[in-house]
């Protein structure tokens, strides 16, 4: 039996969608007070005034398109196999998205510190691992849109895939249908063999990847960096700062030197933070950086869940820009096809996960001399989009970061040629977030204006 509207009034049948060994690694994490989670800022220009309501009822027909907006996360019964995702009987697009006003003044602090605490605020396990709120009352009359994955549902880029079925433009989302019944225990059962003998089938496989992976991570016992106030361990608070560049002016930039434009970012960071370490009388060499990398095939349509890998890249604190360039380039052709693989915390799960649920994770992390920052970057919409008729007119990443020993950290998103770096930072272990902005606006220059090589 079908709707006027072609929508069936049965549910559909049960199909098993296993959260991943990543996924389910990221759960494990999410011990601290930092929930693993992280968000874009989208400013709109509403024309017409913003209504909720409206907001509400457009993501509430476009979310079906991307059907894990409508599932949680369950555990499966015991002998059954790990999480998996299941259509959520109480679903209600109300609970997700909701409206918010901005402190005093308004202004881009008062905007990026109300971001920061919606994206600080753990959502709920017992719902779908999202939220959208919108922020109204800036200062220059325009709106922002919030929107929250945990890193259970998405990566970065299943991050991007999730937006773009939001905004206007996208392809018609199908018809919301009633929600399907969790799959029997006795056919999670035999999925749960299958999947064990898969894995032993696939052991040899796995290794290789596992090695090549963990080499681009460092291995097993990498160097100790060099010790600075980089490396402190932090506690629950955070605060962002934006710098924006043109894309295109950067990306020409570091192809004079045979680089790309995420090696020019990642150079510029690392000096931005030697600026910031001379003014406290600490010089060092180098800065160890973690660039996540992903996983995911080129030719291949974009899917939710976890699959990026770390690389560790060394980067001269100091020294001229082609010579930054060119030693961060290399390293990066050598080391980013091994860190596609799958992430050692997925290969090795059986034995992360339950250290991690005791807290083993985090106290690596808070001792870790493993790398100085991390540098993640994810490449937007290359034309401007809308959402509601209103034009997207920036696009800010927000993460709220590895935590552990990390105080300060960077995350990068490229939309409508802009090229937006989030600074993030534990205030009370990194007091100096306007110092570091404005080396970063310098460093980012000095890659700009440096003069190509003489032929």
């Amino acid at each position: 039996m079908t709707t006027a509207t072609g929508m069936s009034l049965r549910p559909g049948r049960p199909v098993i969608e296993r959260a991943s060994a990543t996924d389910r690694a990221f759960l494990a994490m999410d011990k601290g007070a930092v929930p693993e989670q992280f968000g874009v800022v989208l400013l709109l220009d509403p024309a017409d005034g913003f209504d909720l309501a409206r907001a509400r009822r457009l993501i509430a027909e476009r979310a079906p398109a991307v059907p894990r907006l409508r599932q949680r996360l369950v555990r499966a019964p015991f002998g059954c196999g790990g999480p998996i995702w299941v259509d959520d009987p109480g679903f209600d697009v109300a609970s997700h998205v909701r409206a918010v006003a901005t402190p005093e003044p308004g202004n881009e602090r008062a905007l990026l510190d109300c971001a920061l605490a919606v994206v600080m605020t753990p959502l709920r396990r017992a719902a779908p691992l999202w939220s959208a709120v919108f922020v109204t009352g800036l200062a220059d009359g325009s709106v922002a849109l919030v929107v929250v994955l945990s890193h259970a549902l998405a990566d970065g880029v299943g991050g991007l895939t999730v937006l773009a079925n939001l905004v206007d433009g996208a392809a018609n989302a199908p018809e919301a249908s009633p929600p399907r019944p969790a799959p029997a225990a006795a056919k999670l059962a035999r999925d749960a063999w299958a999947d064990k003998l898969r894995a032993v089938r696939h052991f040899a496989q796995s290794s290789r990847l596992l090695r090549a992976s963990m080499g681009a991570g460092g291995g097993l016992r990498p160097p100790r960096v060099v010790s600075c106030s980089l490396n402190q361990r932090t506690g629950p608070r955070r605060q962002m700062a934006v710098v924006r560049a043109d894309l295109a002016t950067v990306r020409a930039a570091a192809h004079r030197h045979g680089a790309t434009a995420n090696d020019a970012i990642v150079v510029a960071v690392v000096g931005a933070l030697h600026r910031v370490l001379l003014s406290r009388g600490e010089p060092v060499g180098t800065l160890v950086v973690t660039v996540p990398v992903s996983g995911r095939s080129p030719d291949r349509e974009p899917a939710m869940g976890n699959m990026v890998s770390p690389m560790l890249v060394t980067v001269p604190a100091a020294g001229t820009v082609p010579d930054r360039l060119a030693q961060v380039a290399a390293q990066v052709r050598a080391h980013k096809v091994a860190a596609t693989g799958p992430p050692p915390i997925a290969v090795l799960g059986w034995l992360f996960r339950p250290l991690a649920a005791l807290g083993g994770y985090r106290w690596y992390m808070n001792h870790q001399h493993r790398f100085h920052t991390l540098v993640s970057h994810v490449r937007g919409p290359a034309e401007p989009v809308t959402f509601a008729g209103s034009p997207i007119t920036s696009a800010i990443p927000v993460g709220v970061g590895p935590g552990g020993n990390i105080p300060v950290y960077f995350e990068v998103l490229s939309y409508a040629g802009t090229l937006t770096i989030t600074a993030t930072v534990d205030p009370s272990h990194f007091s100096d977030l306007d110092a570091l902005t404005a080396a970063l606006l310098a460093e980012l220059d000095l890659i700009i204006r440096y003069p190509p090589a003489r032929r």
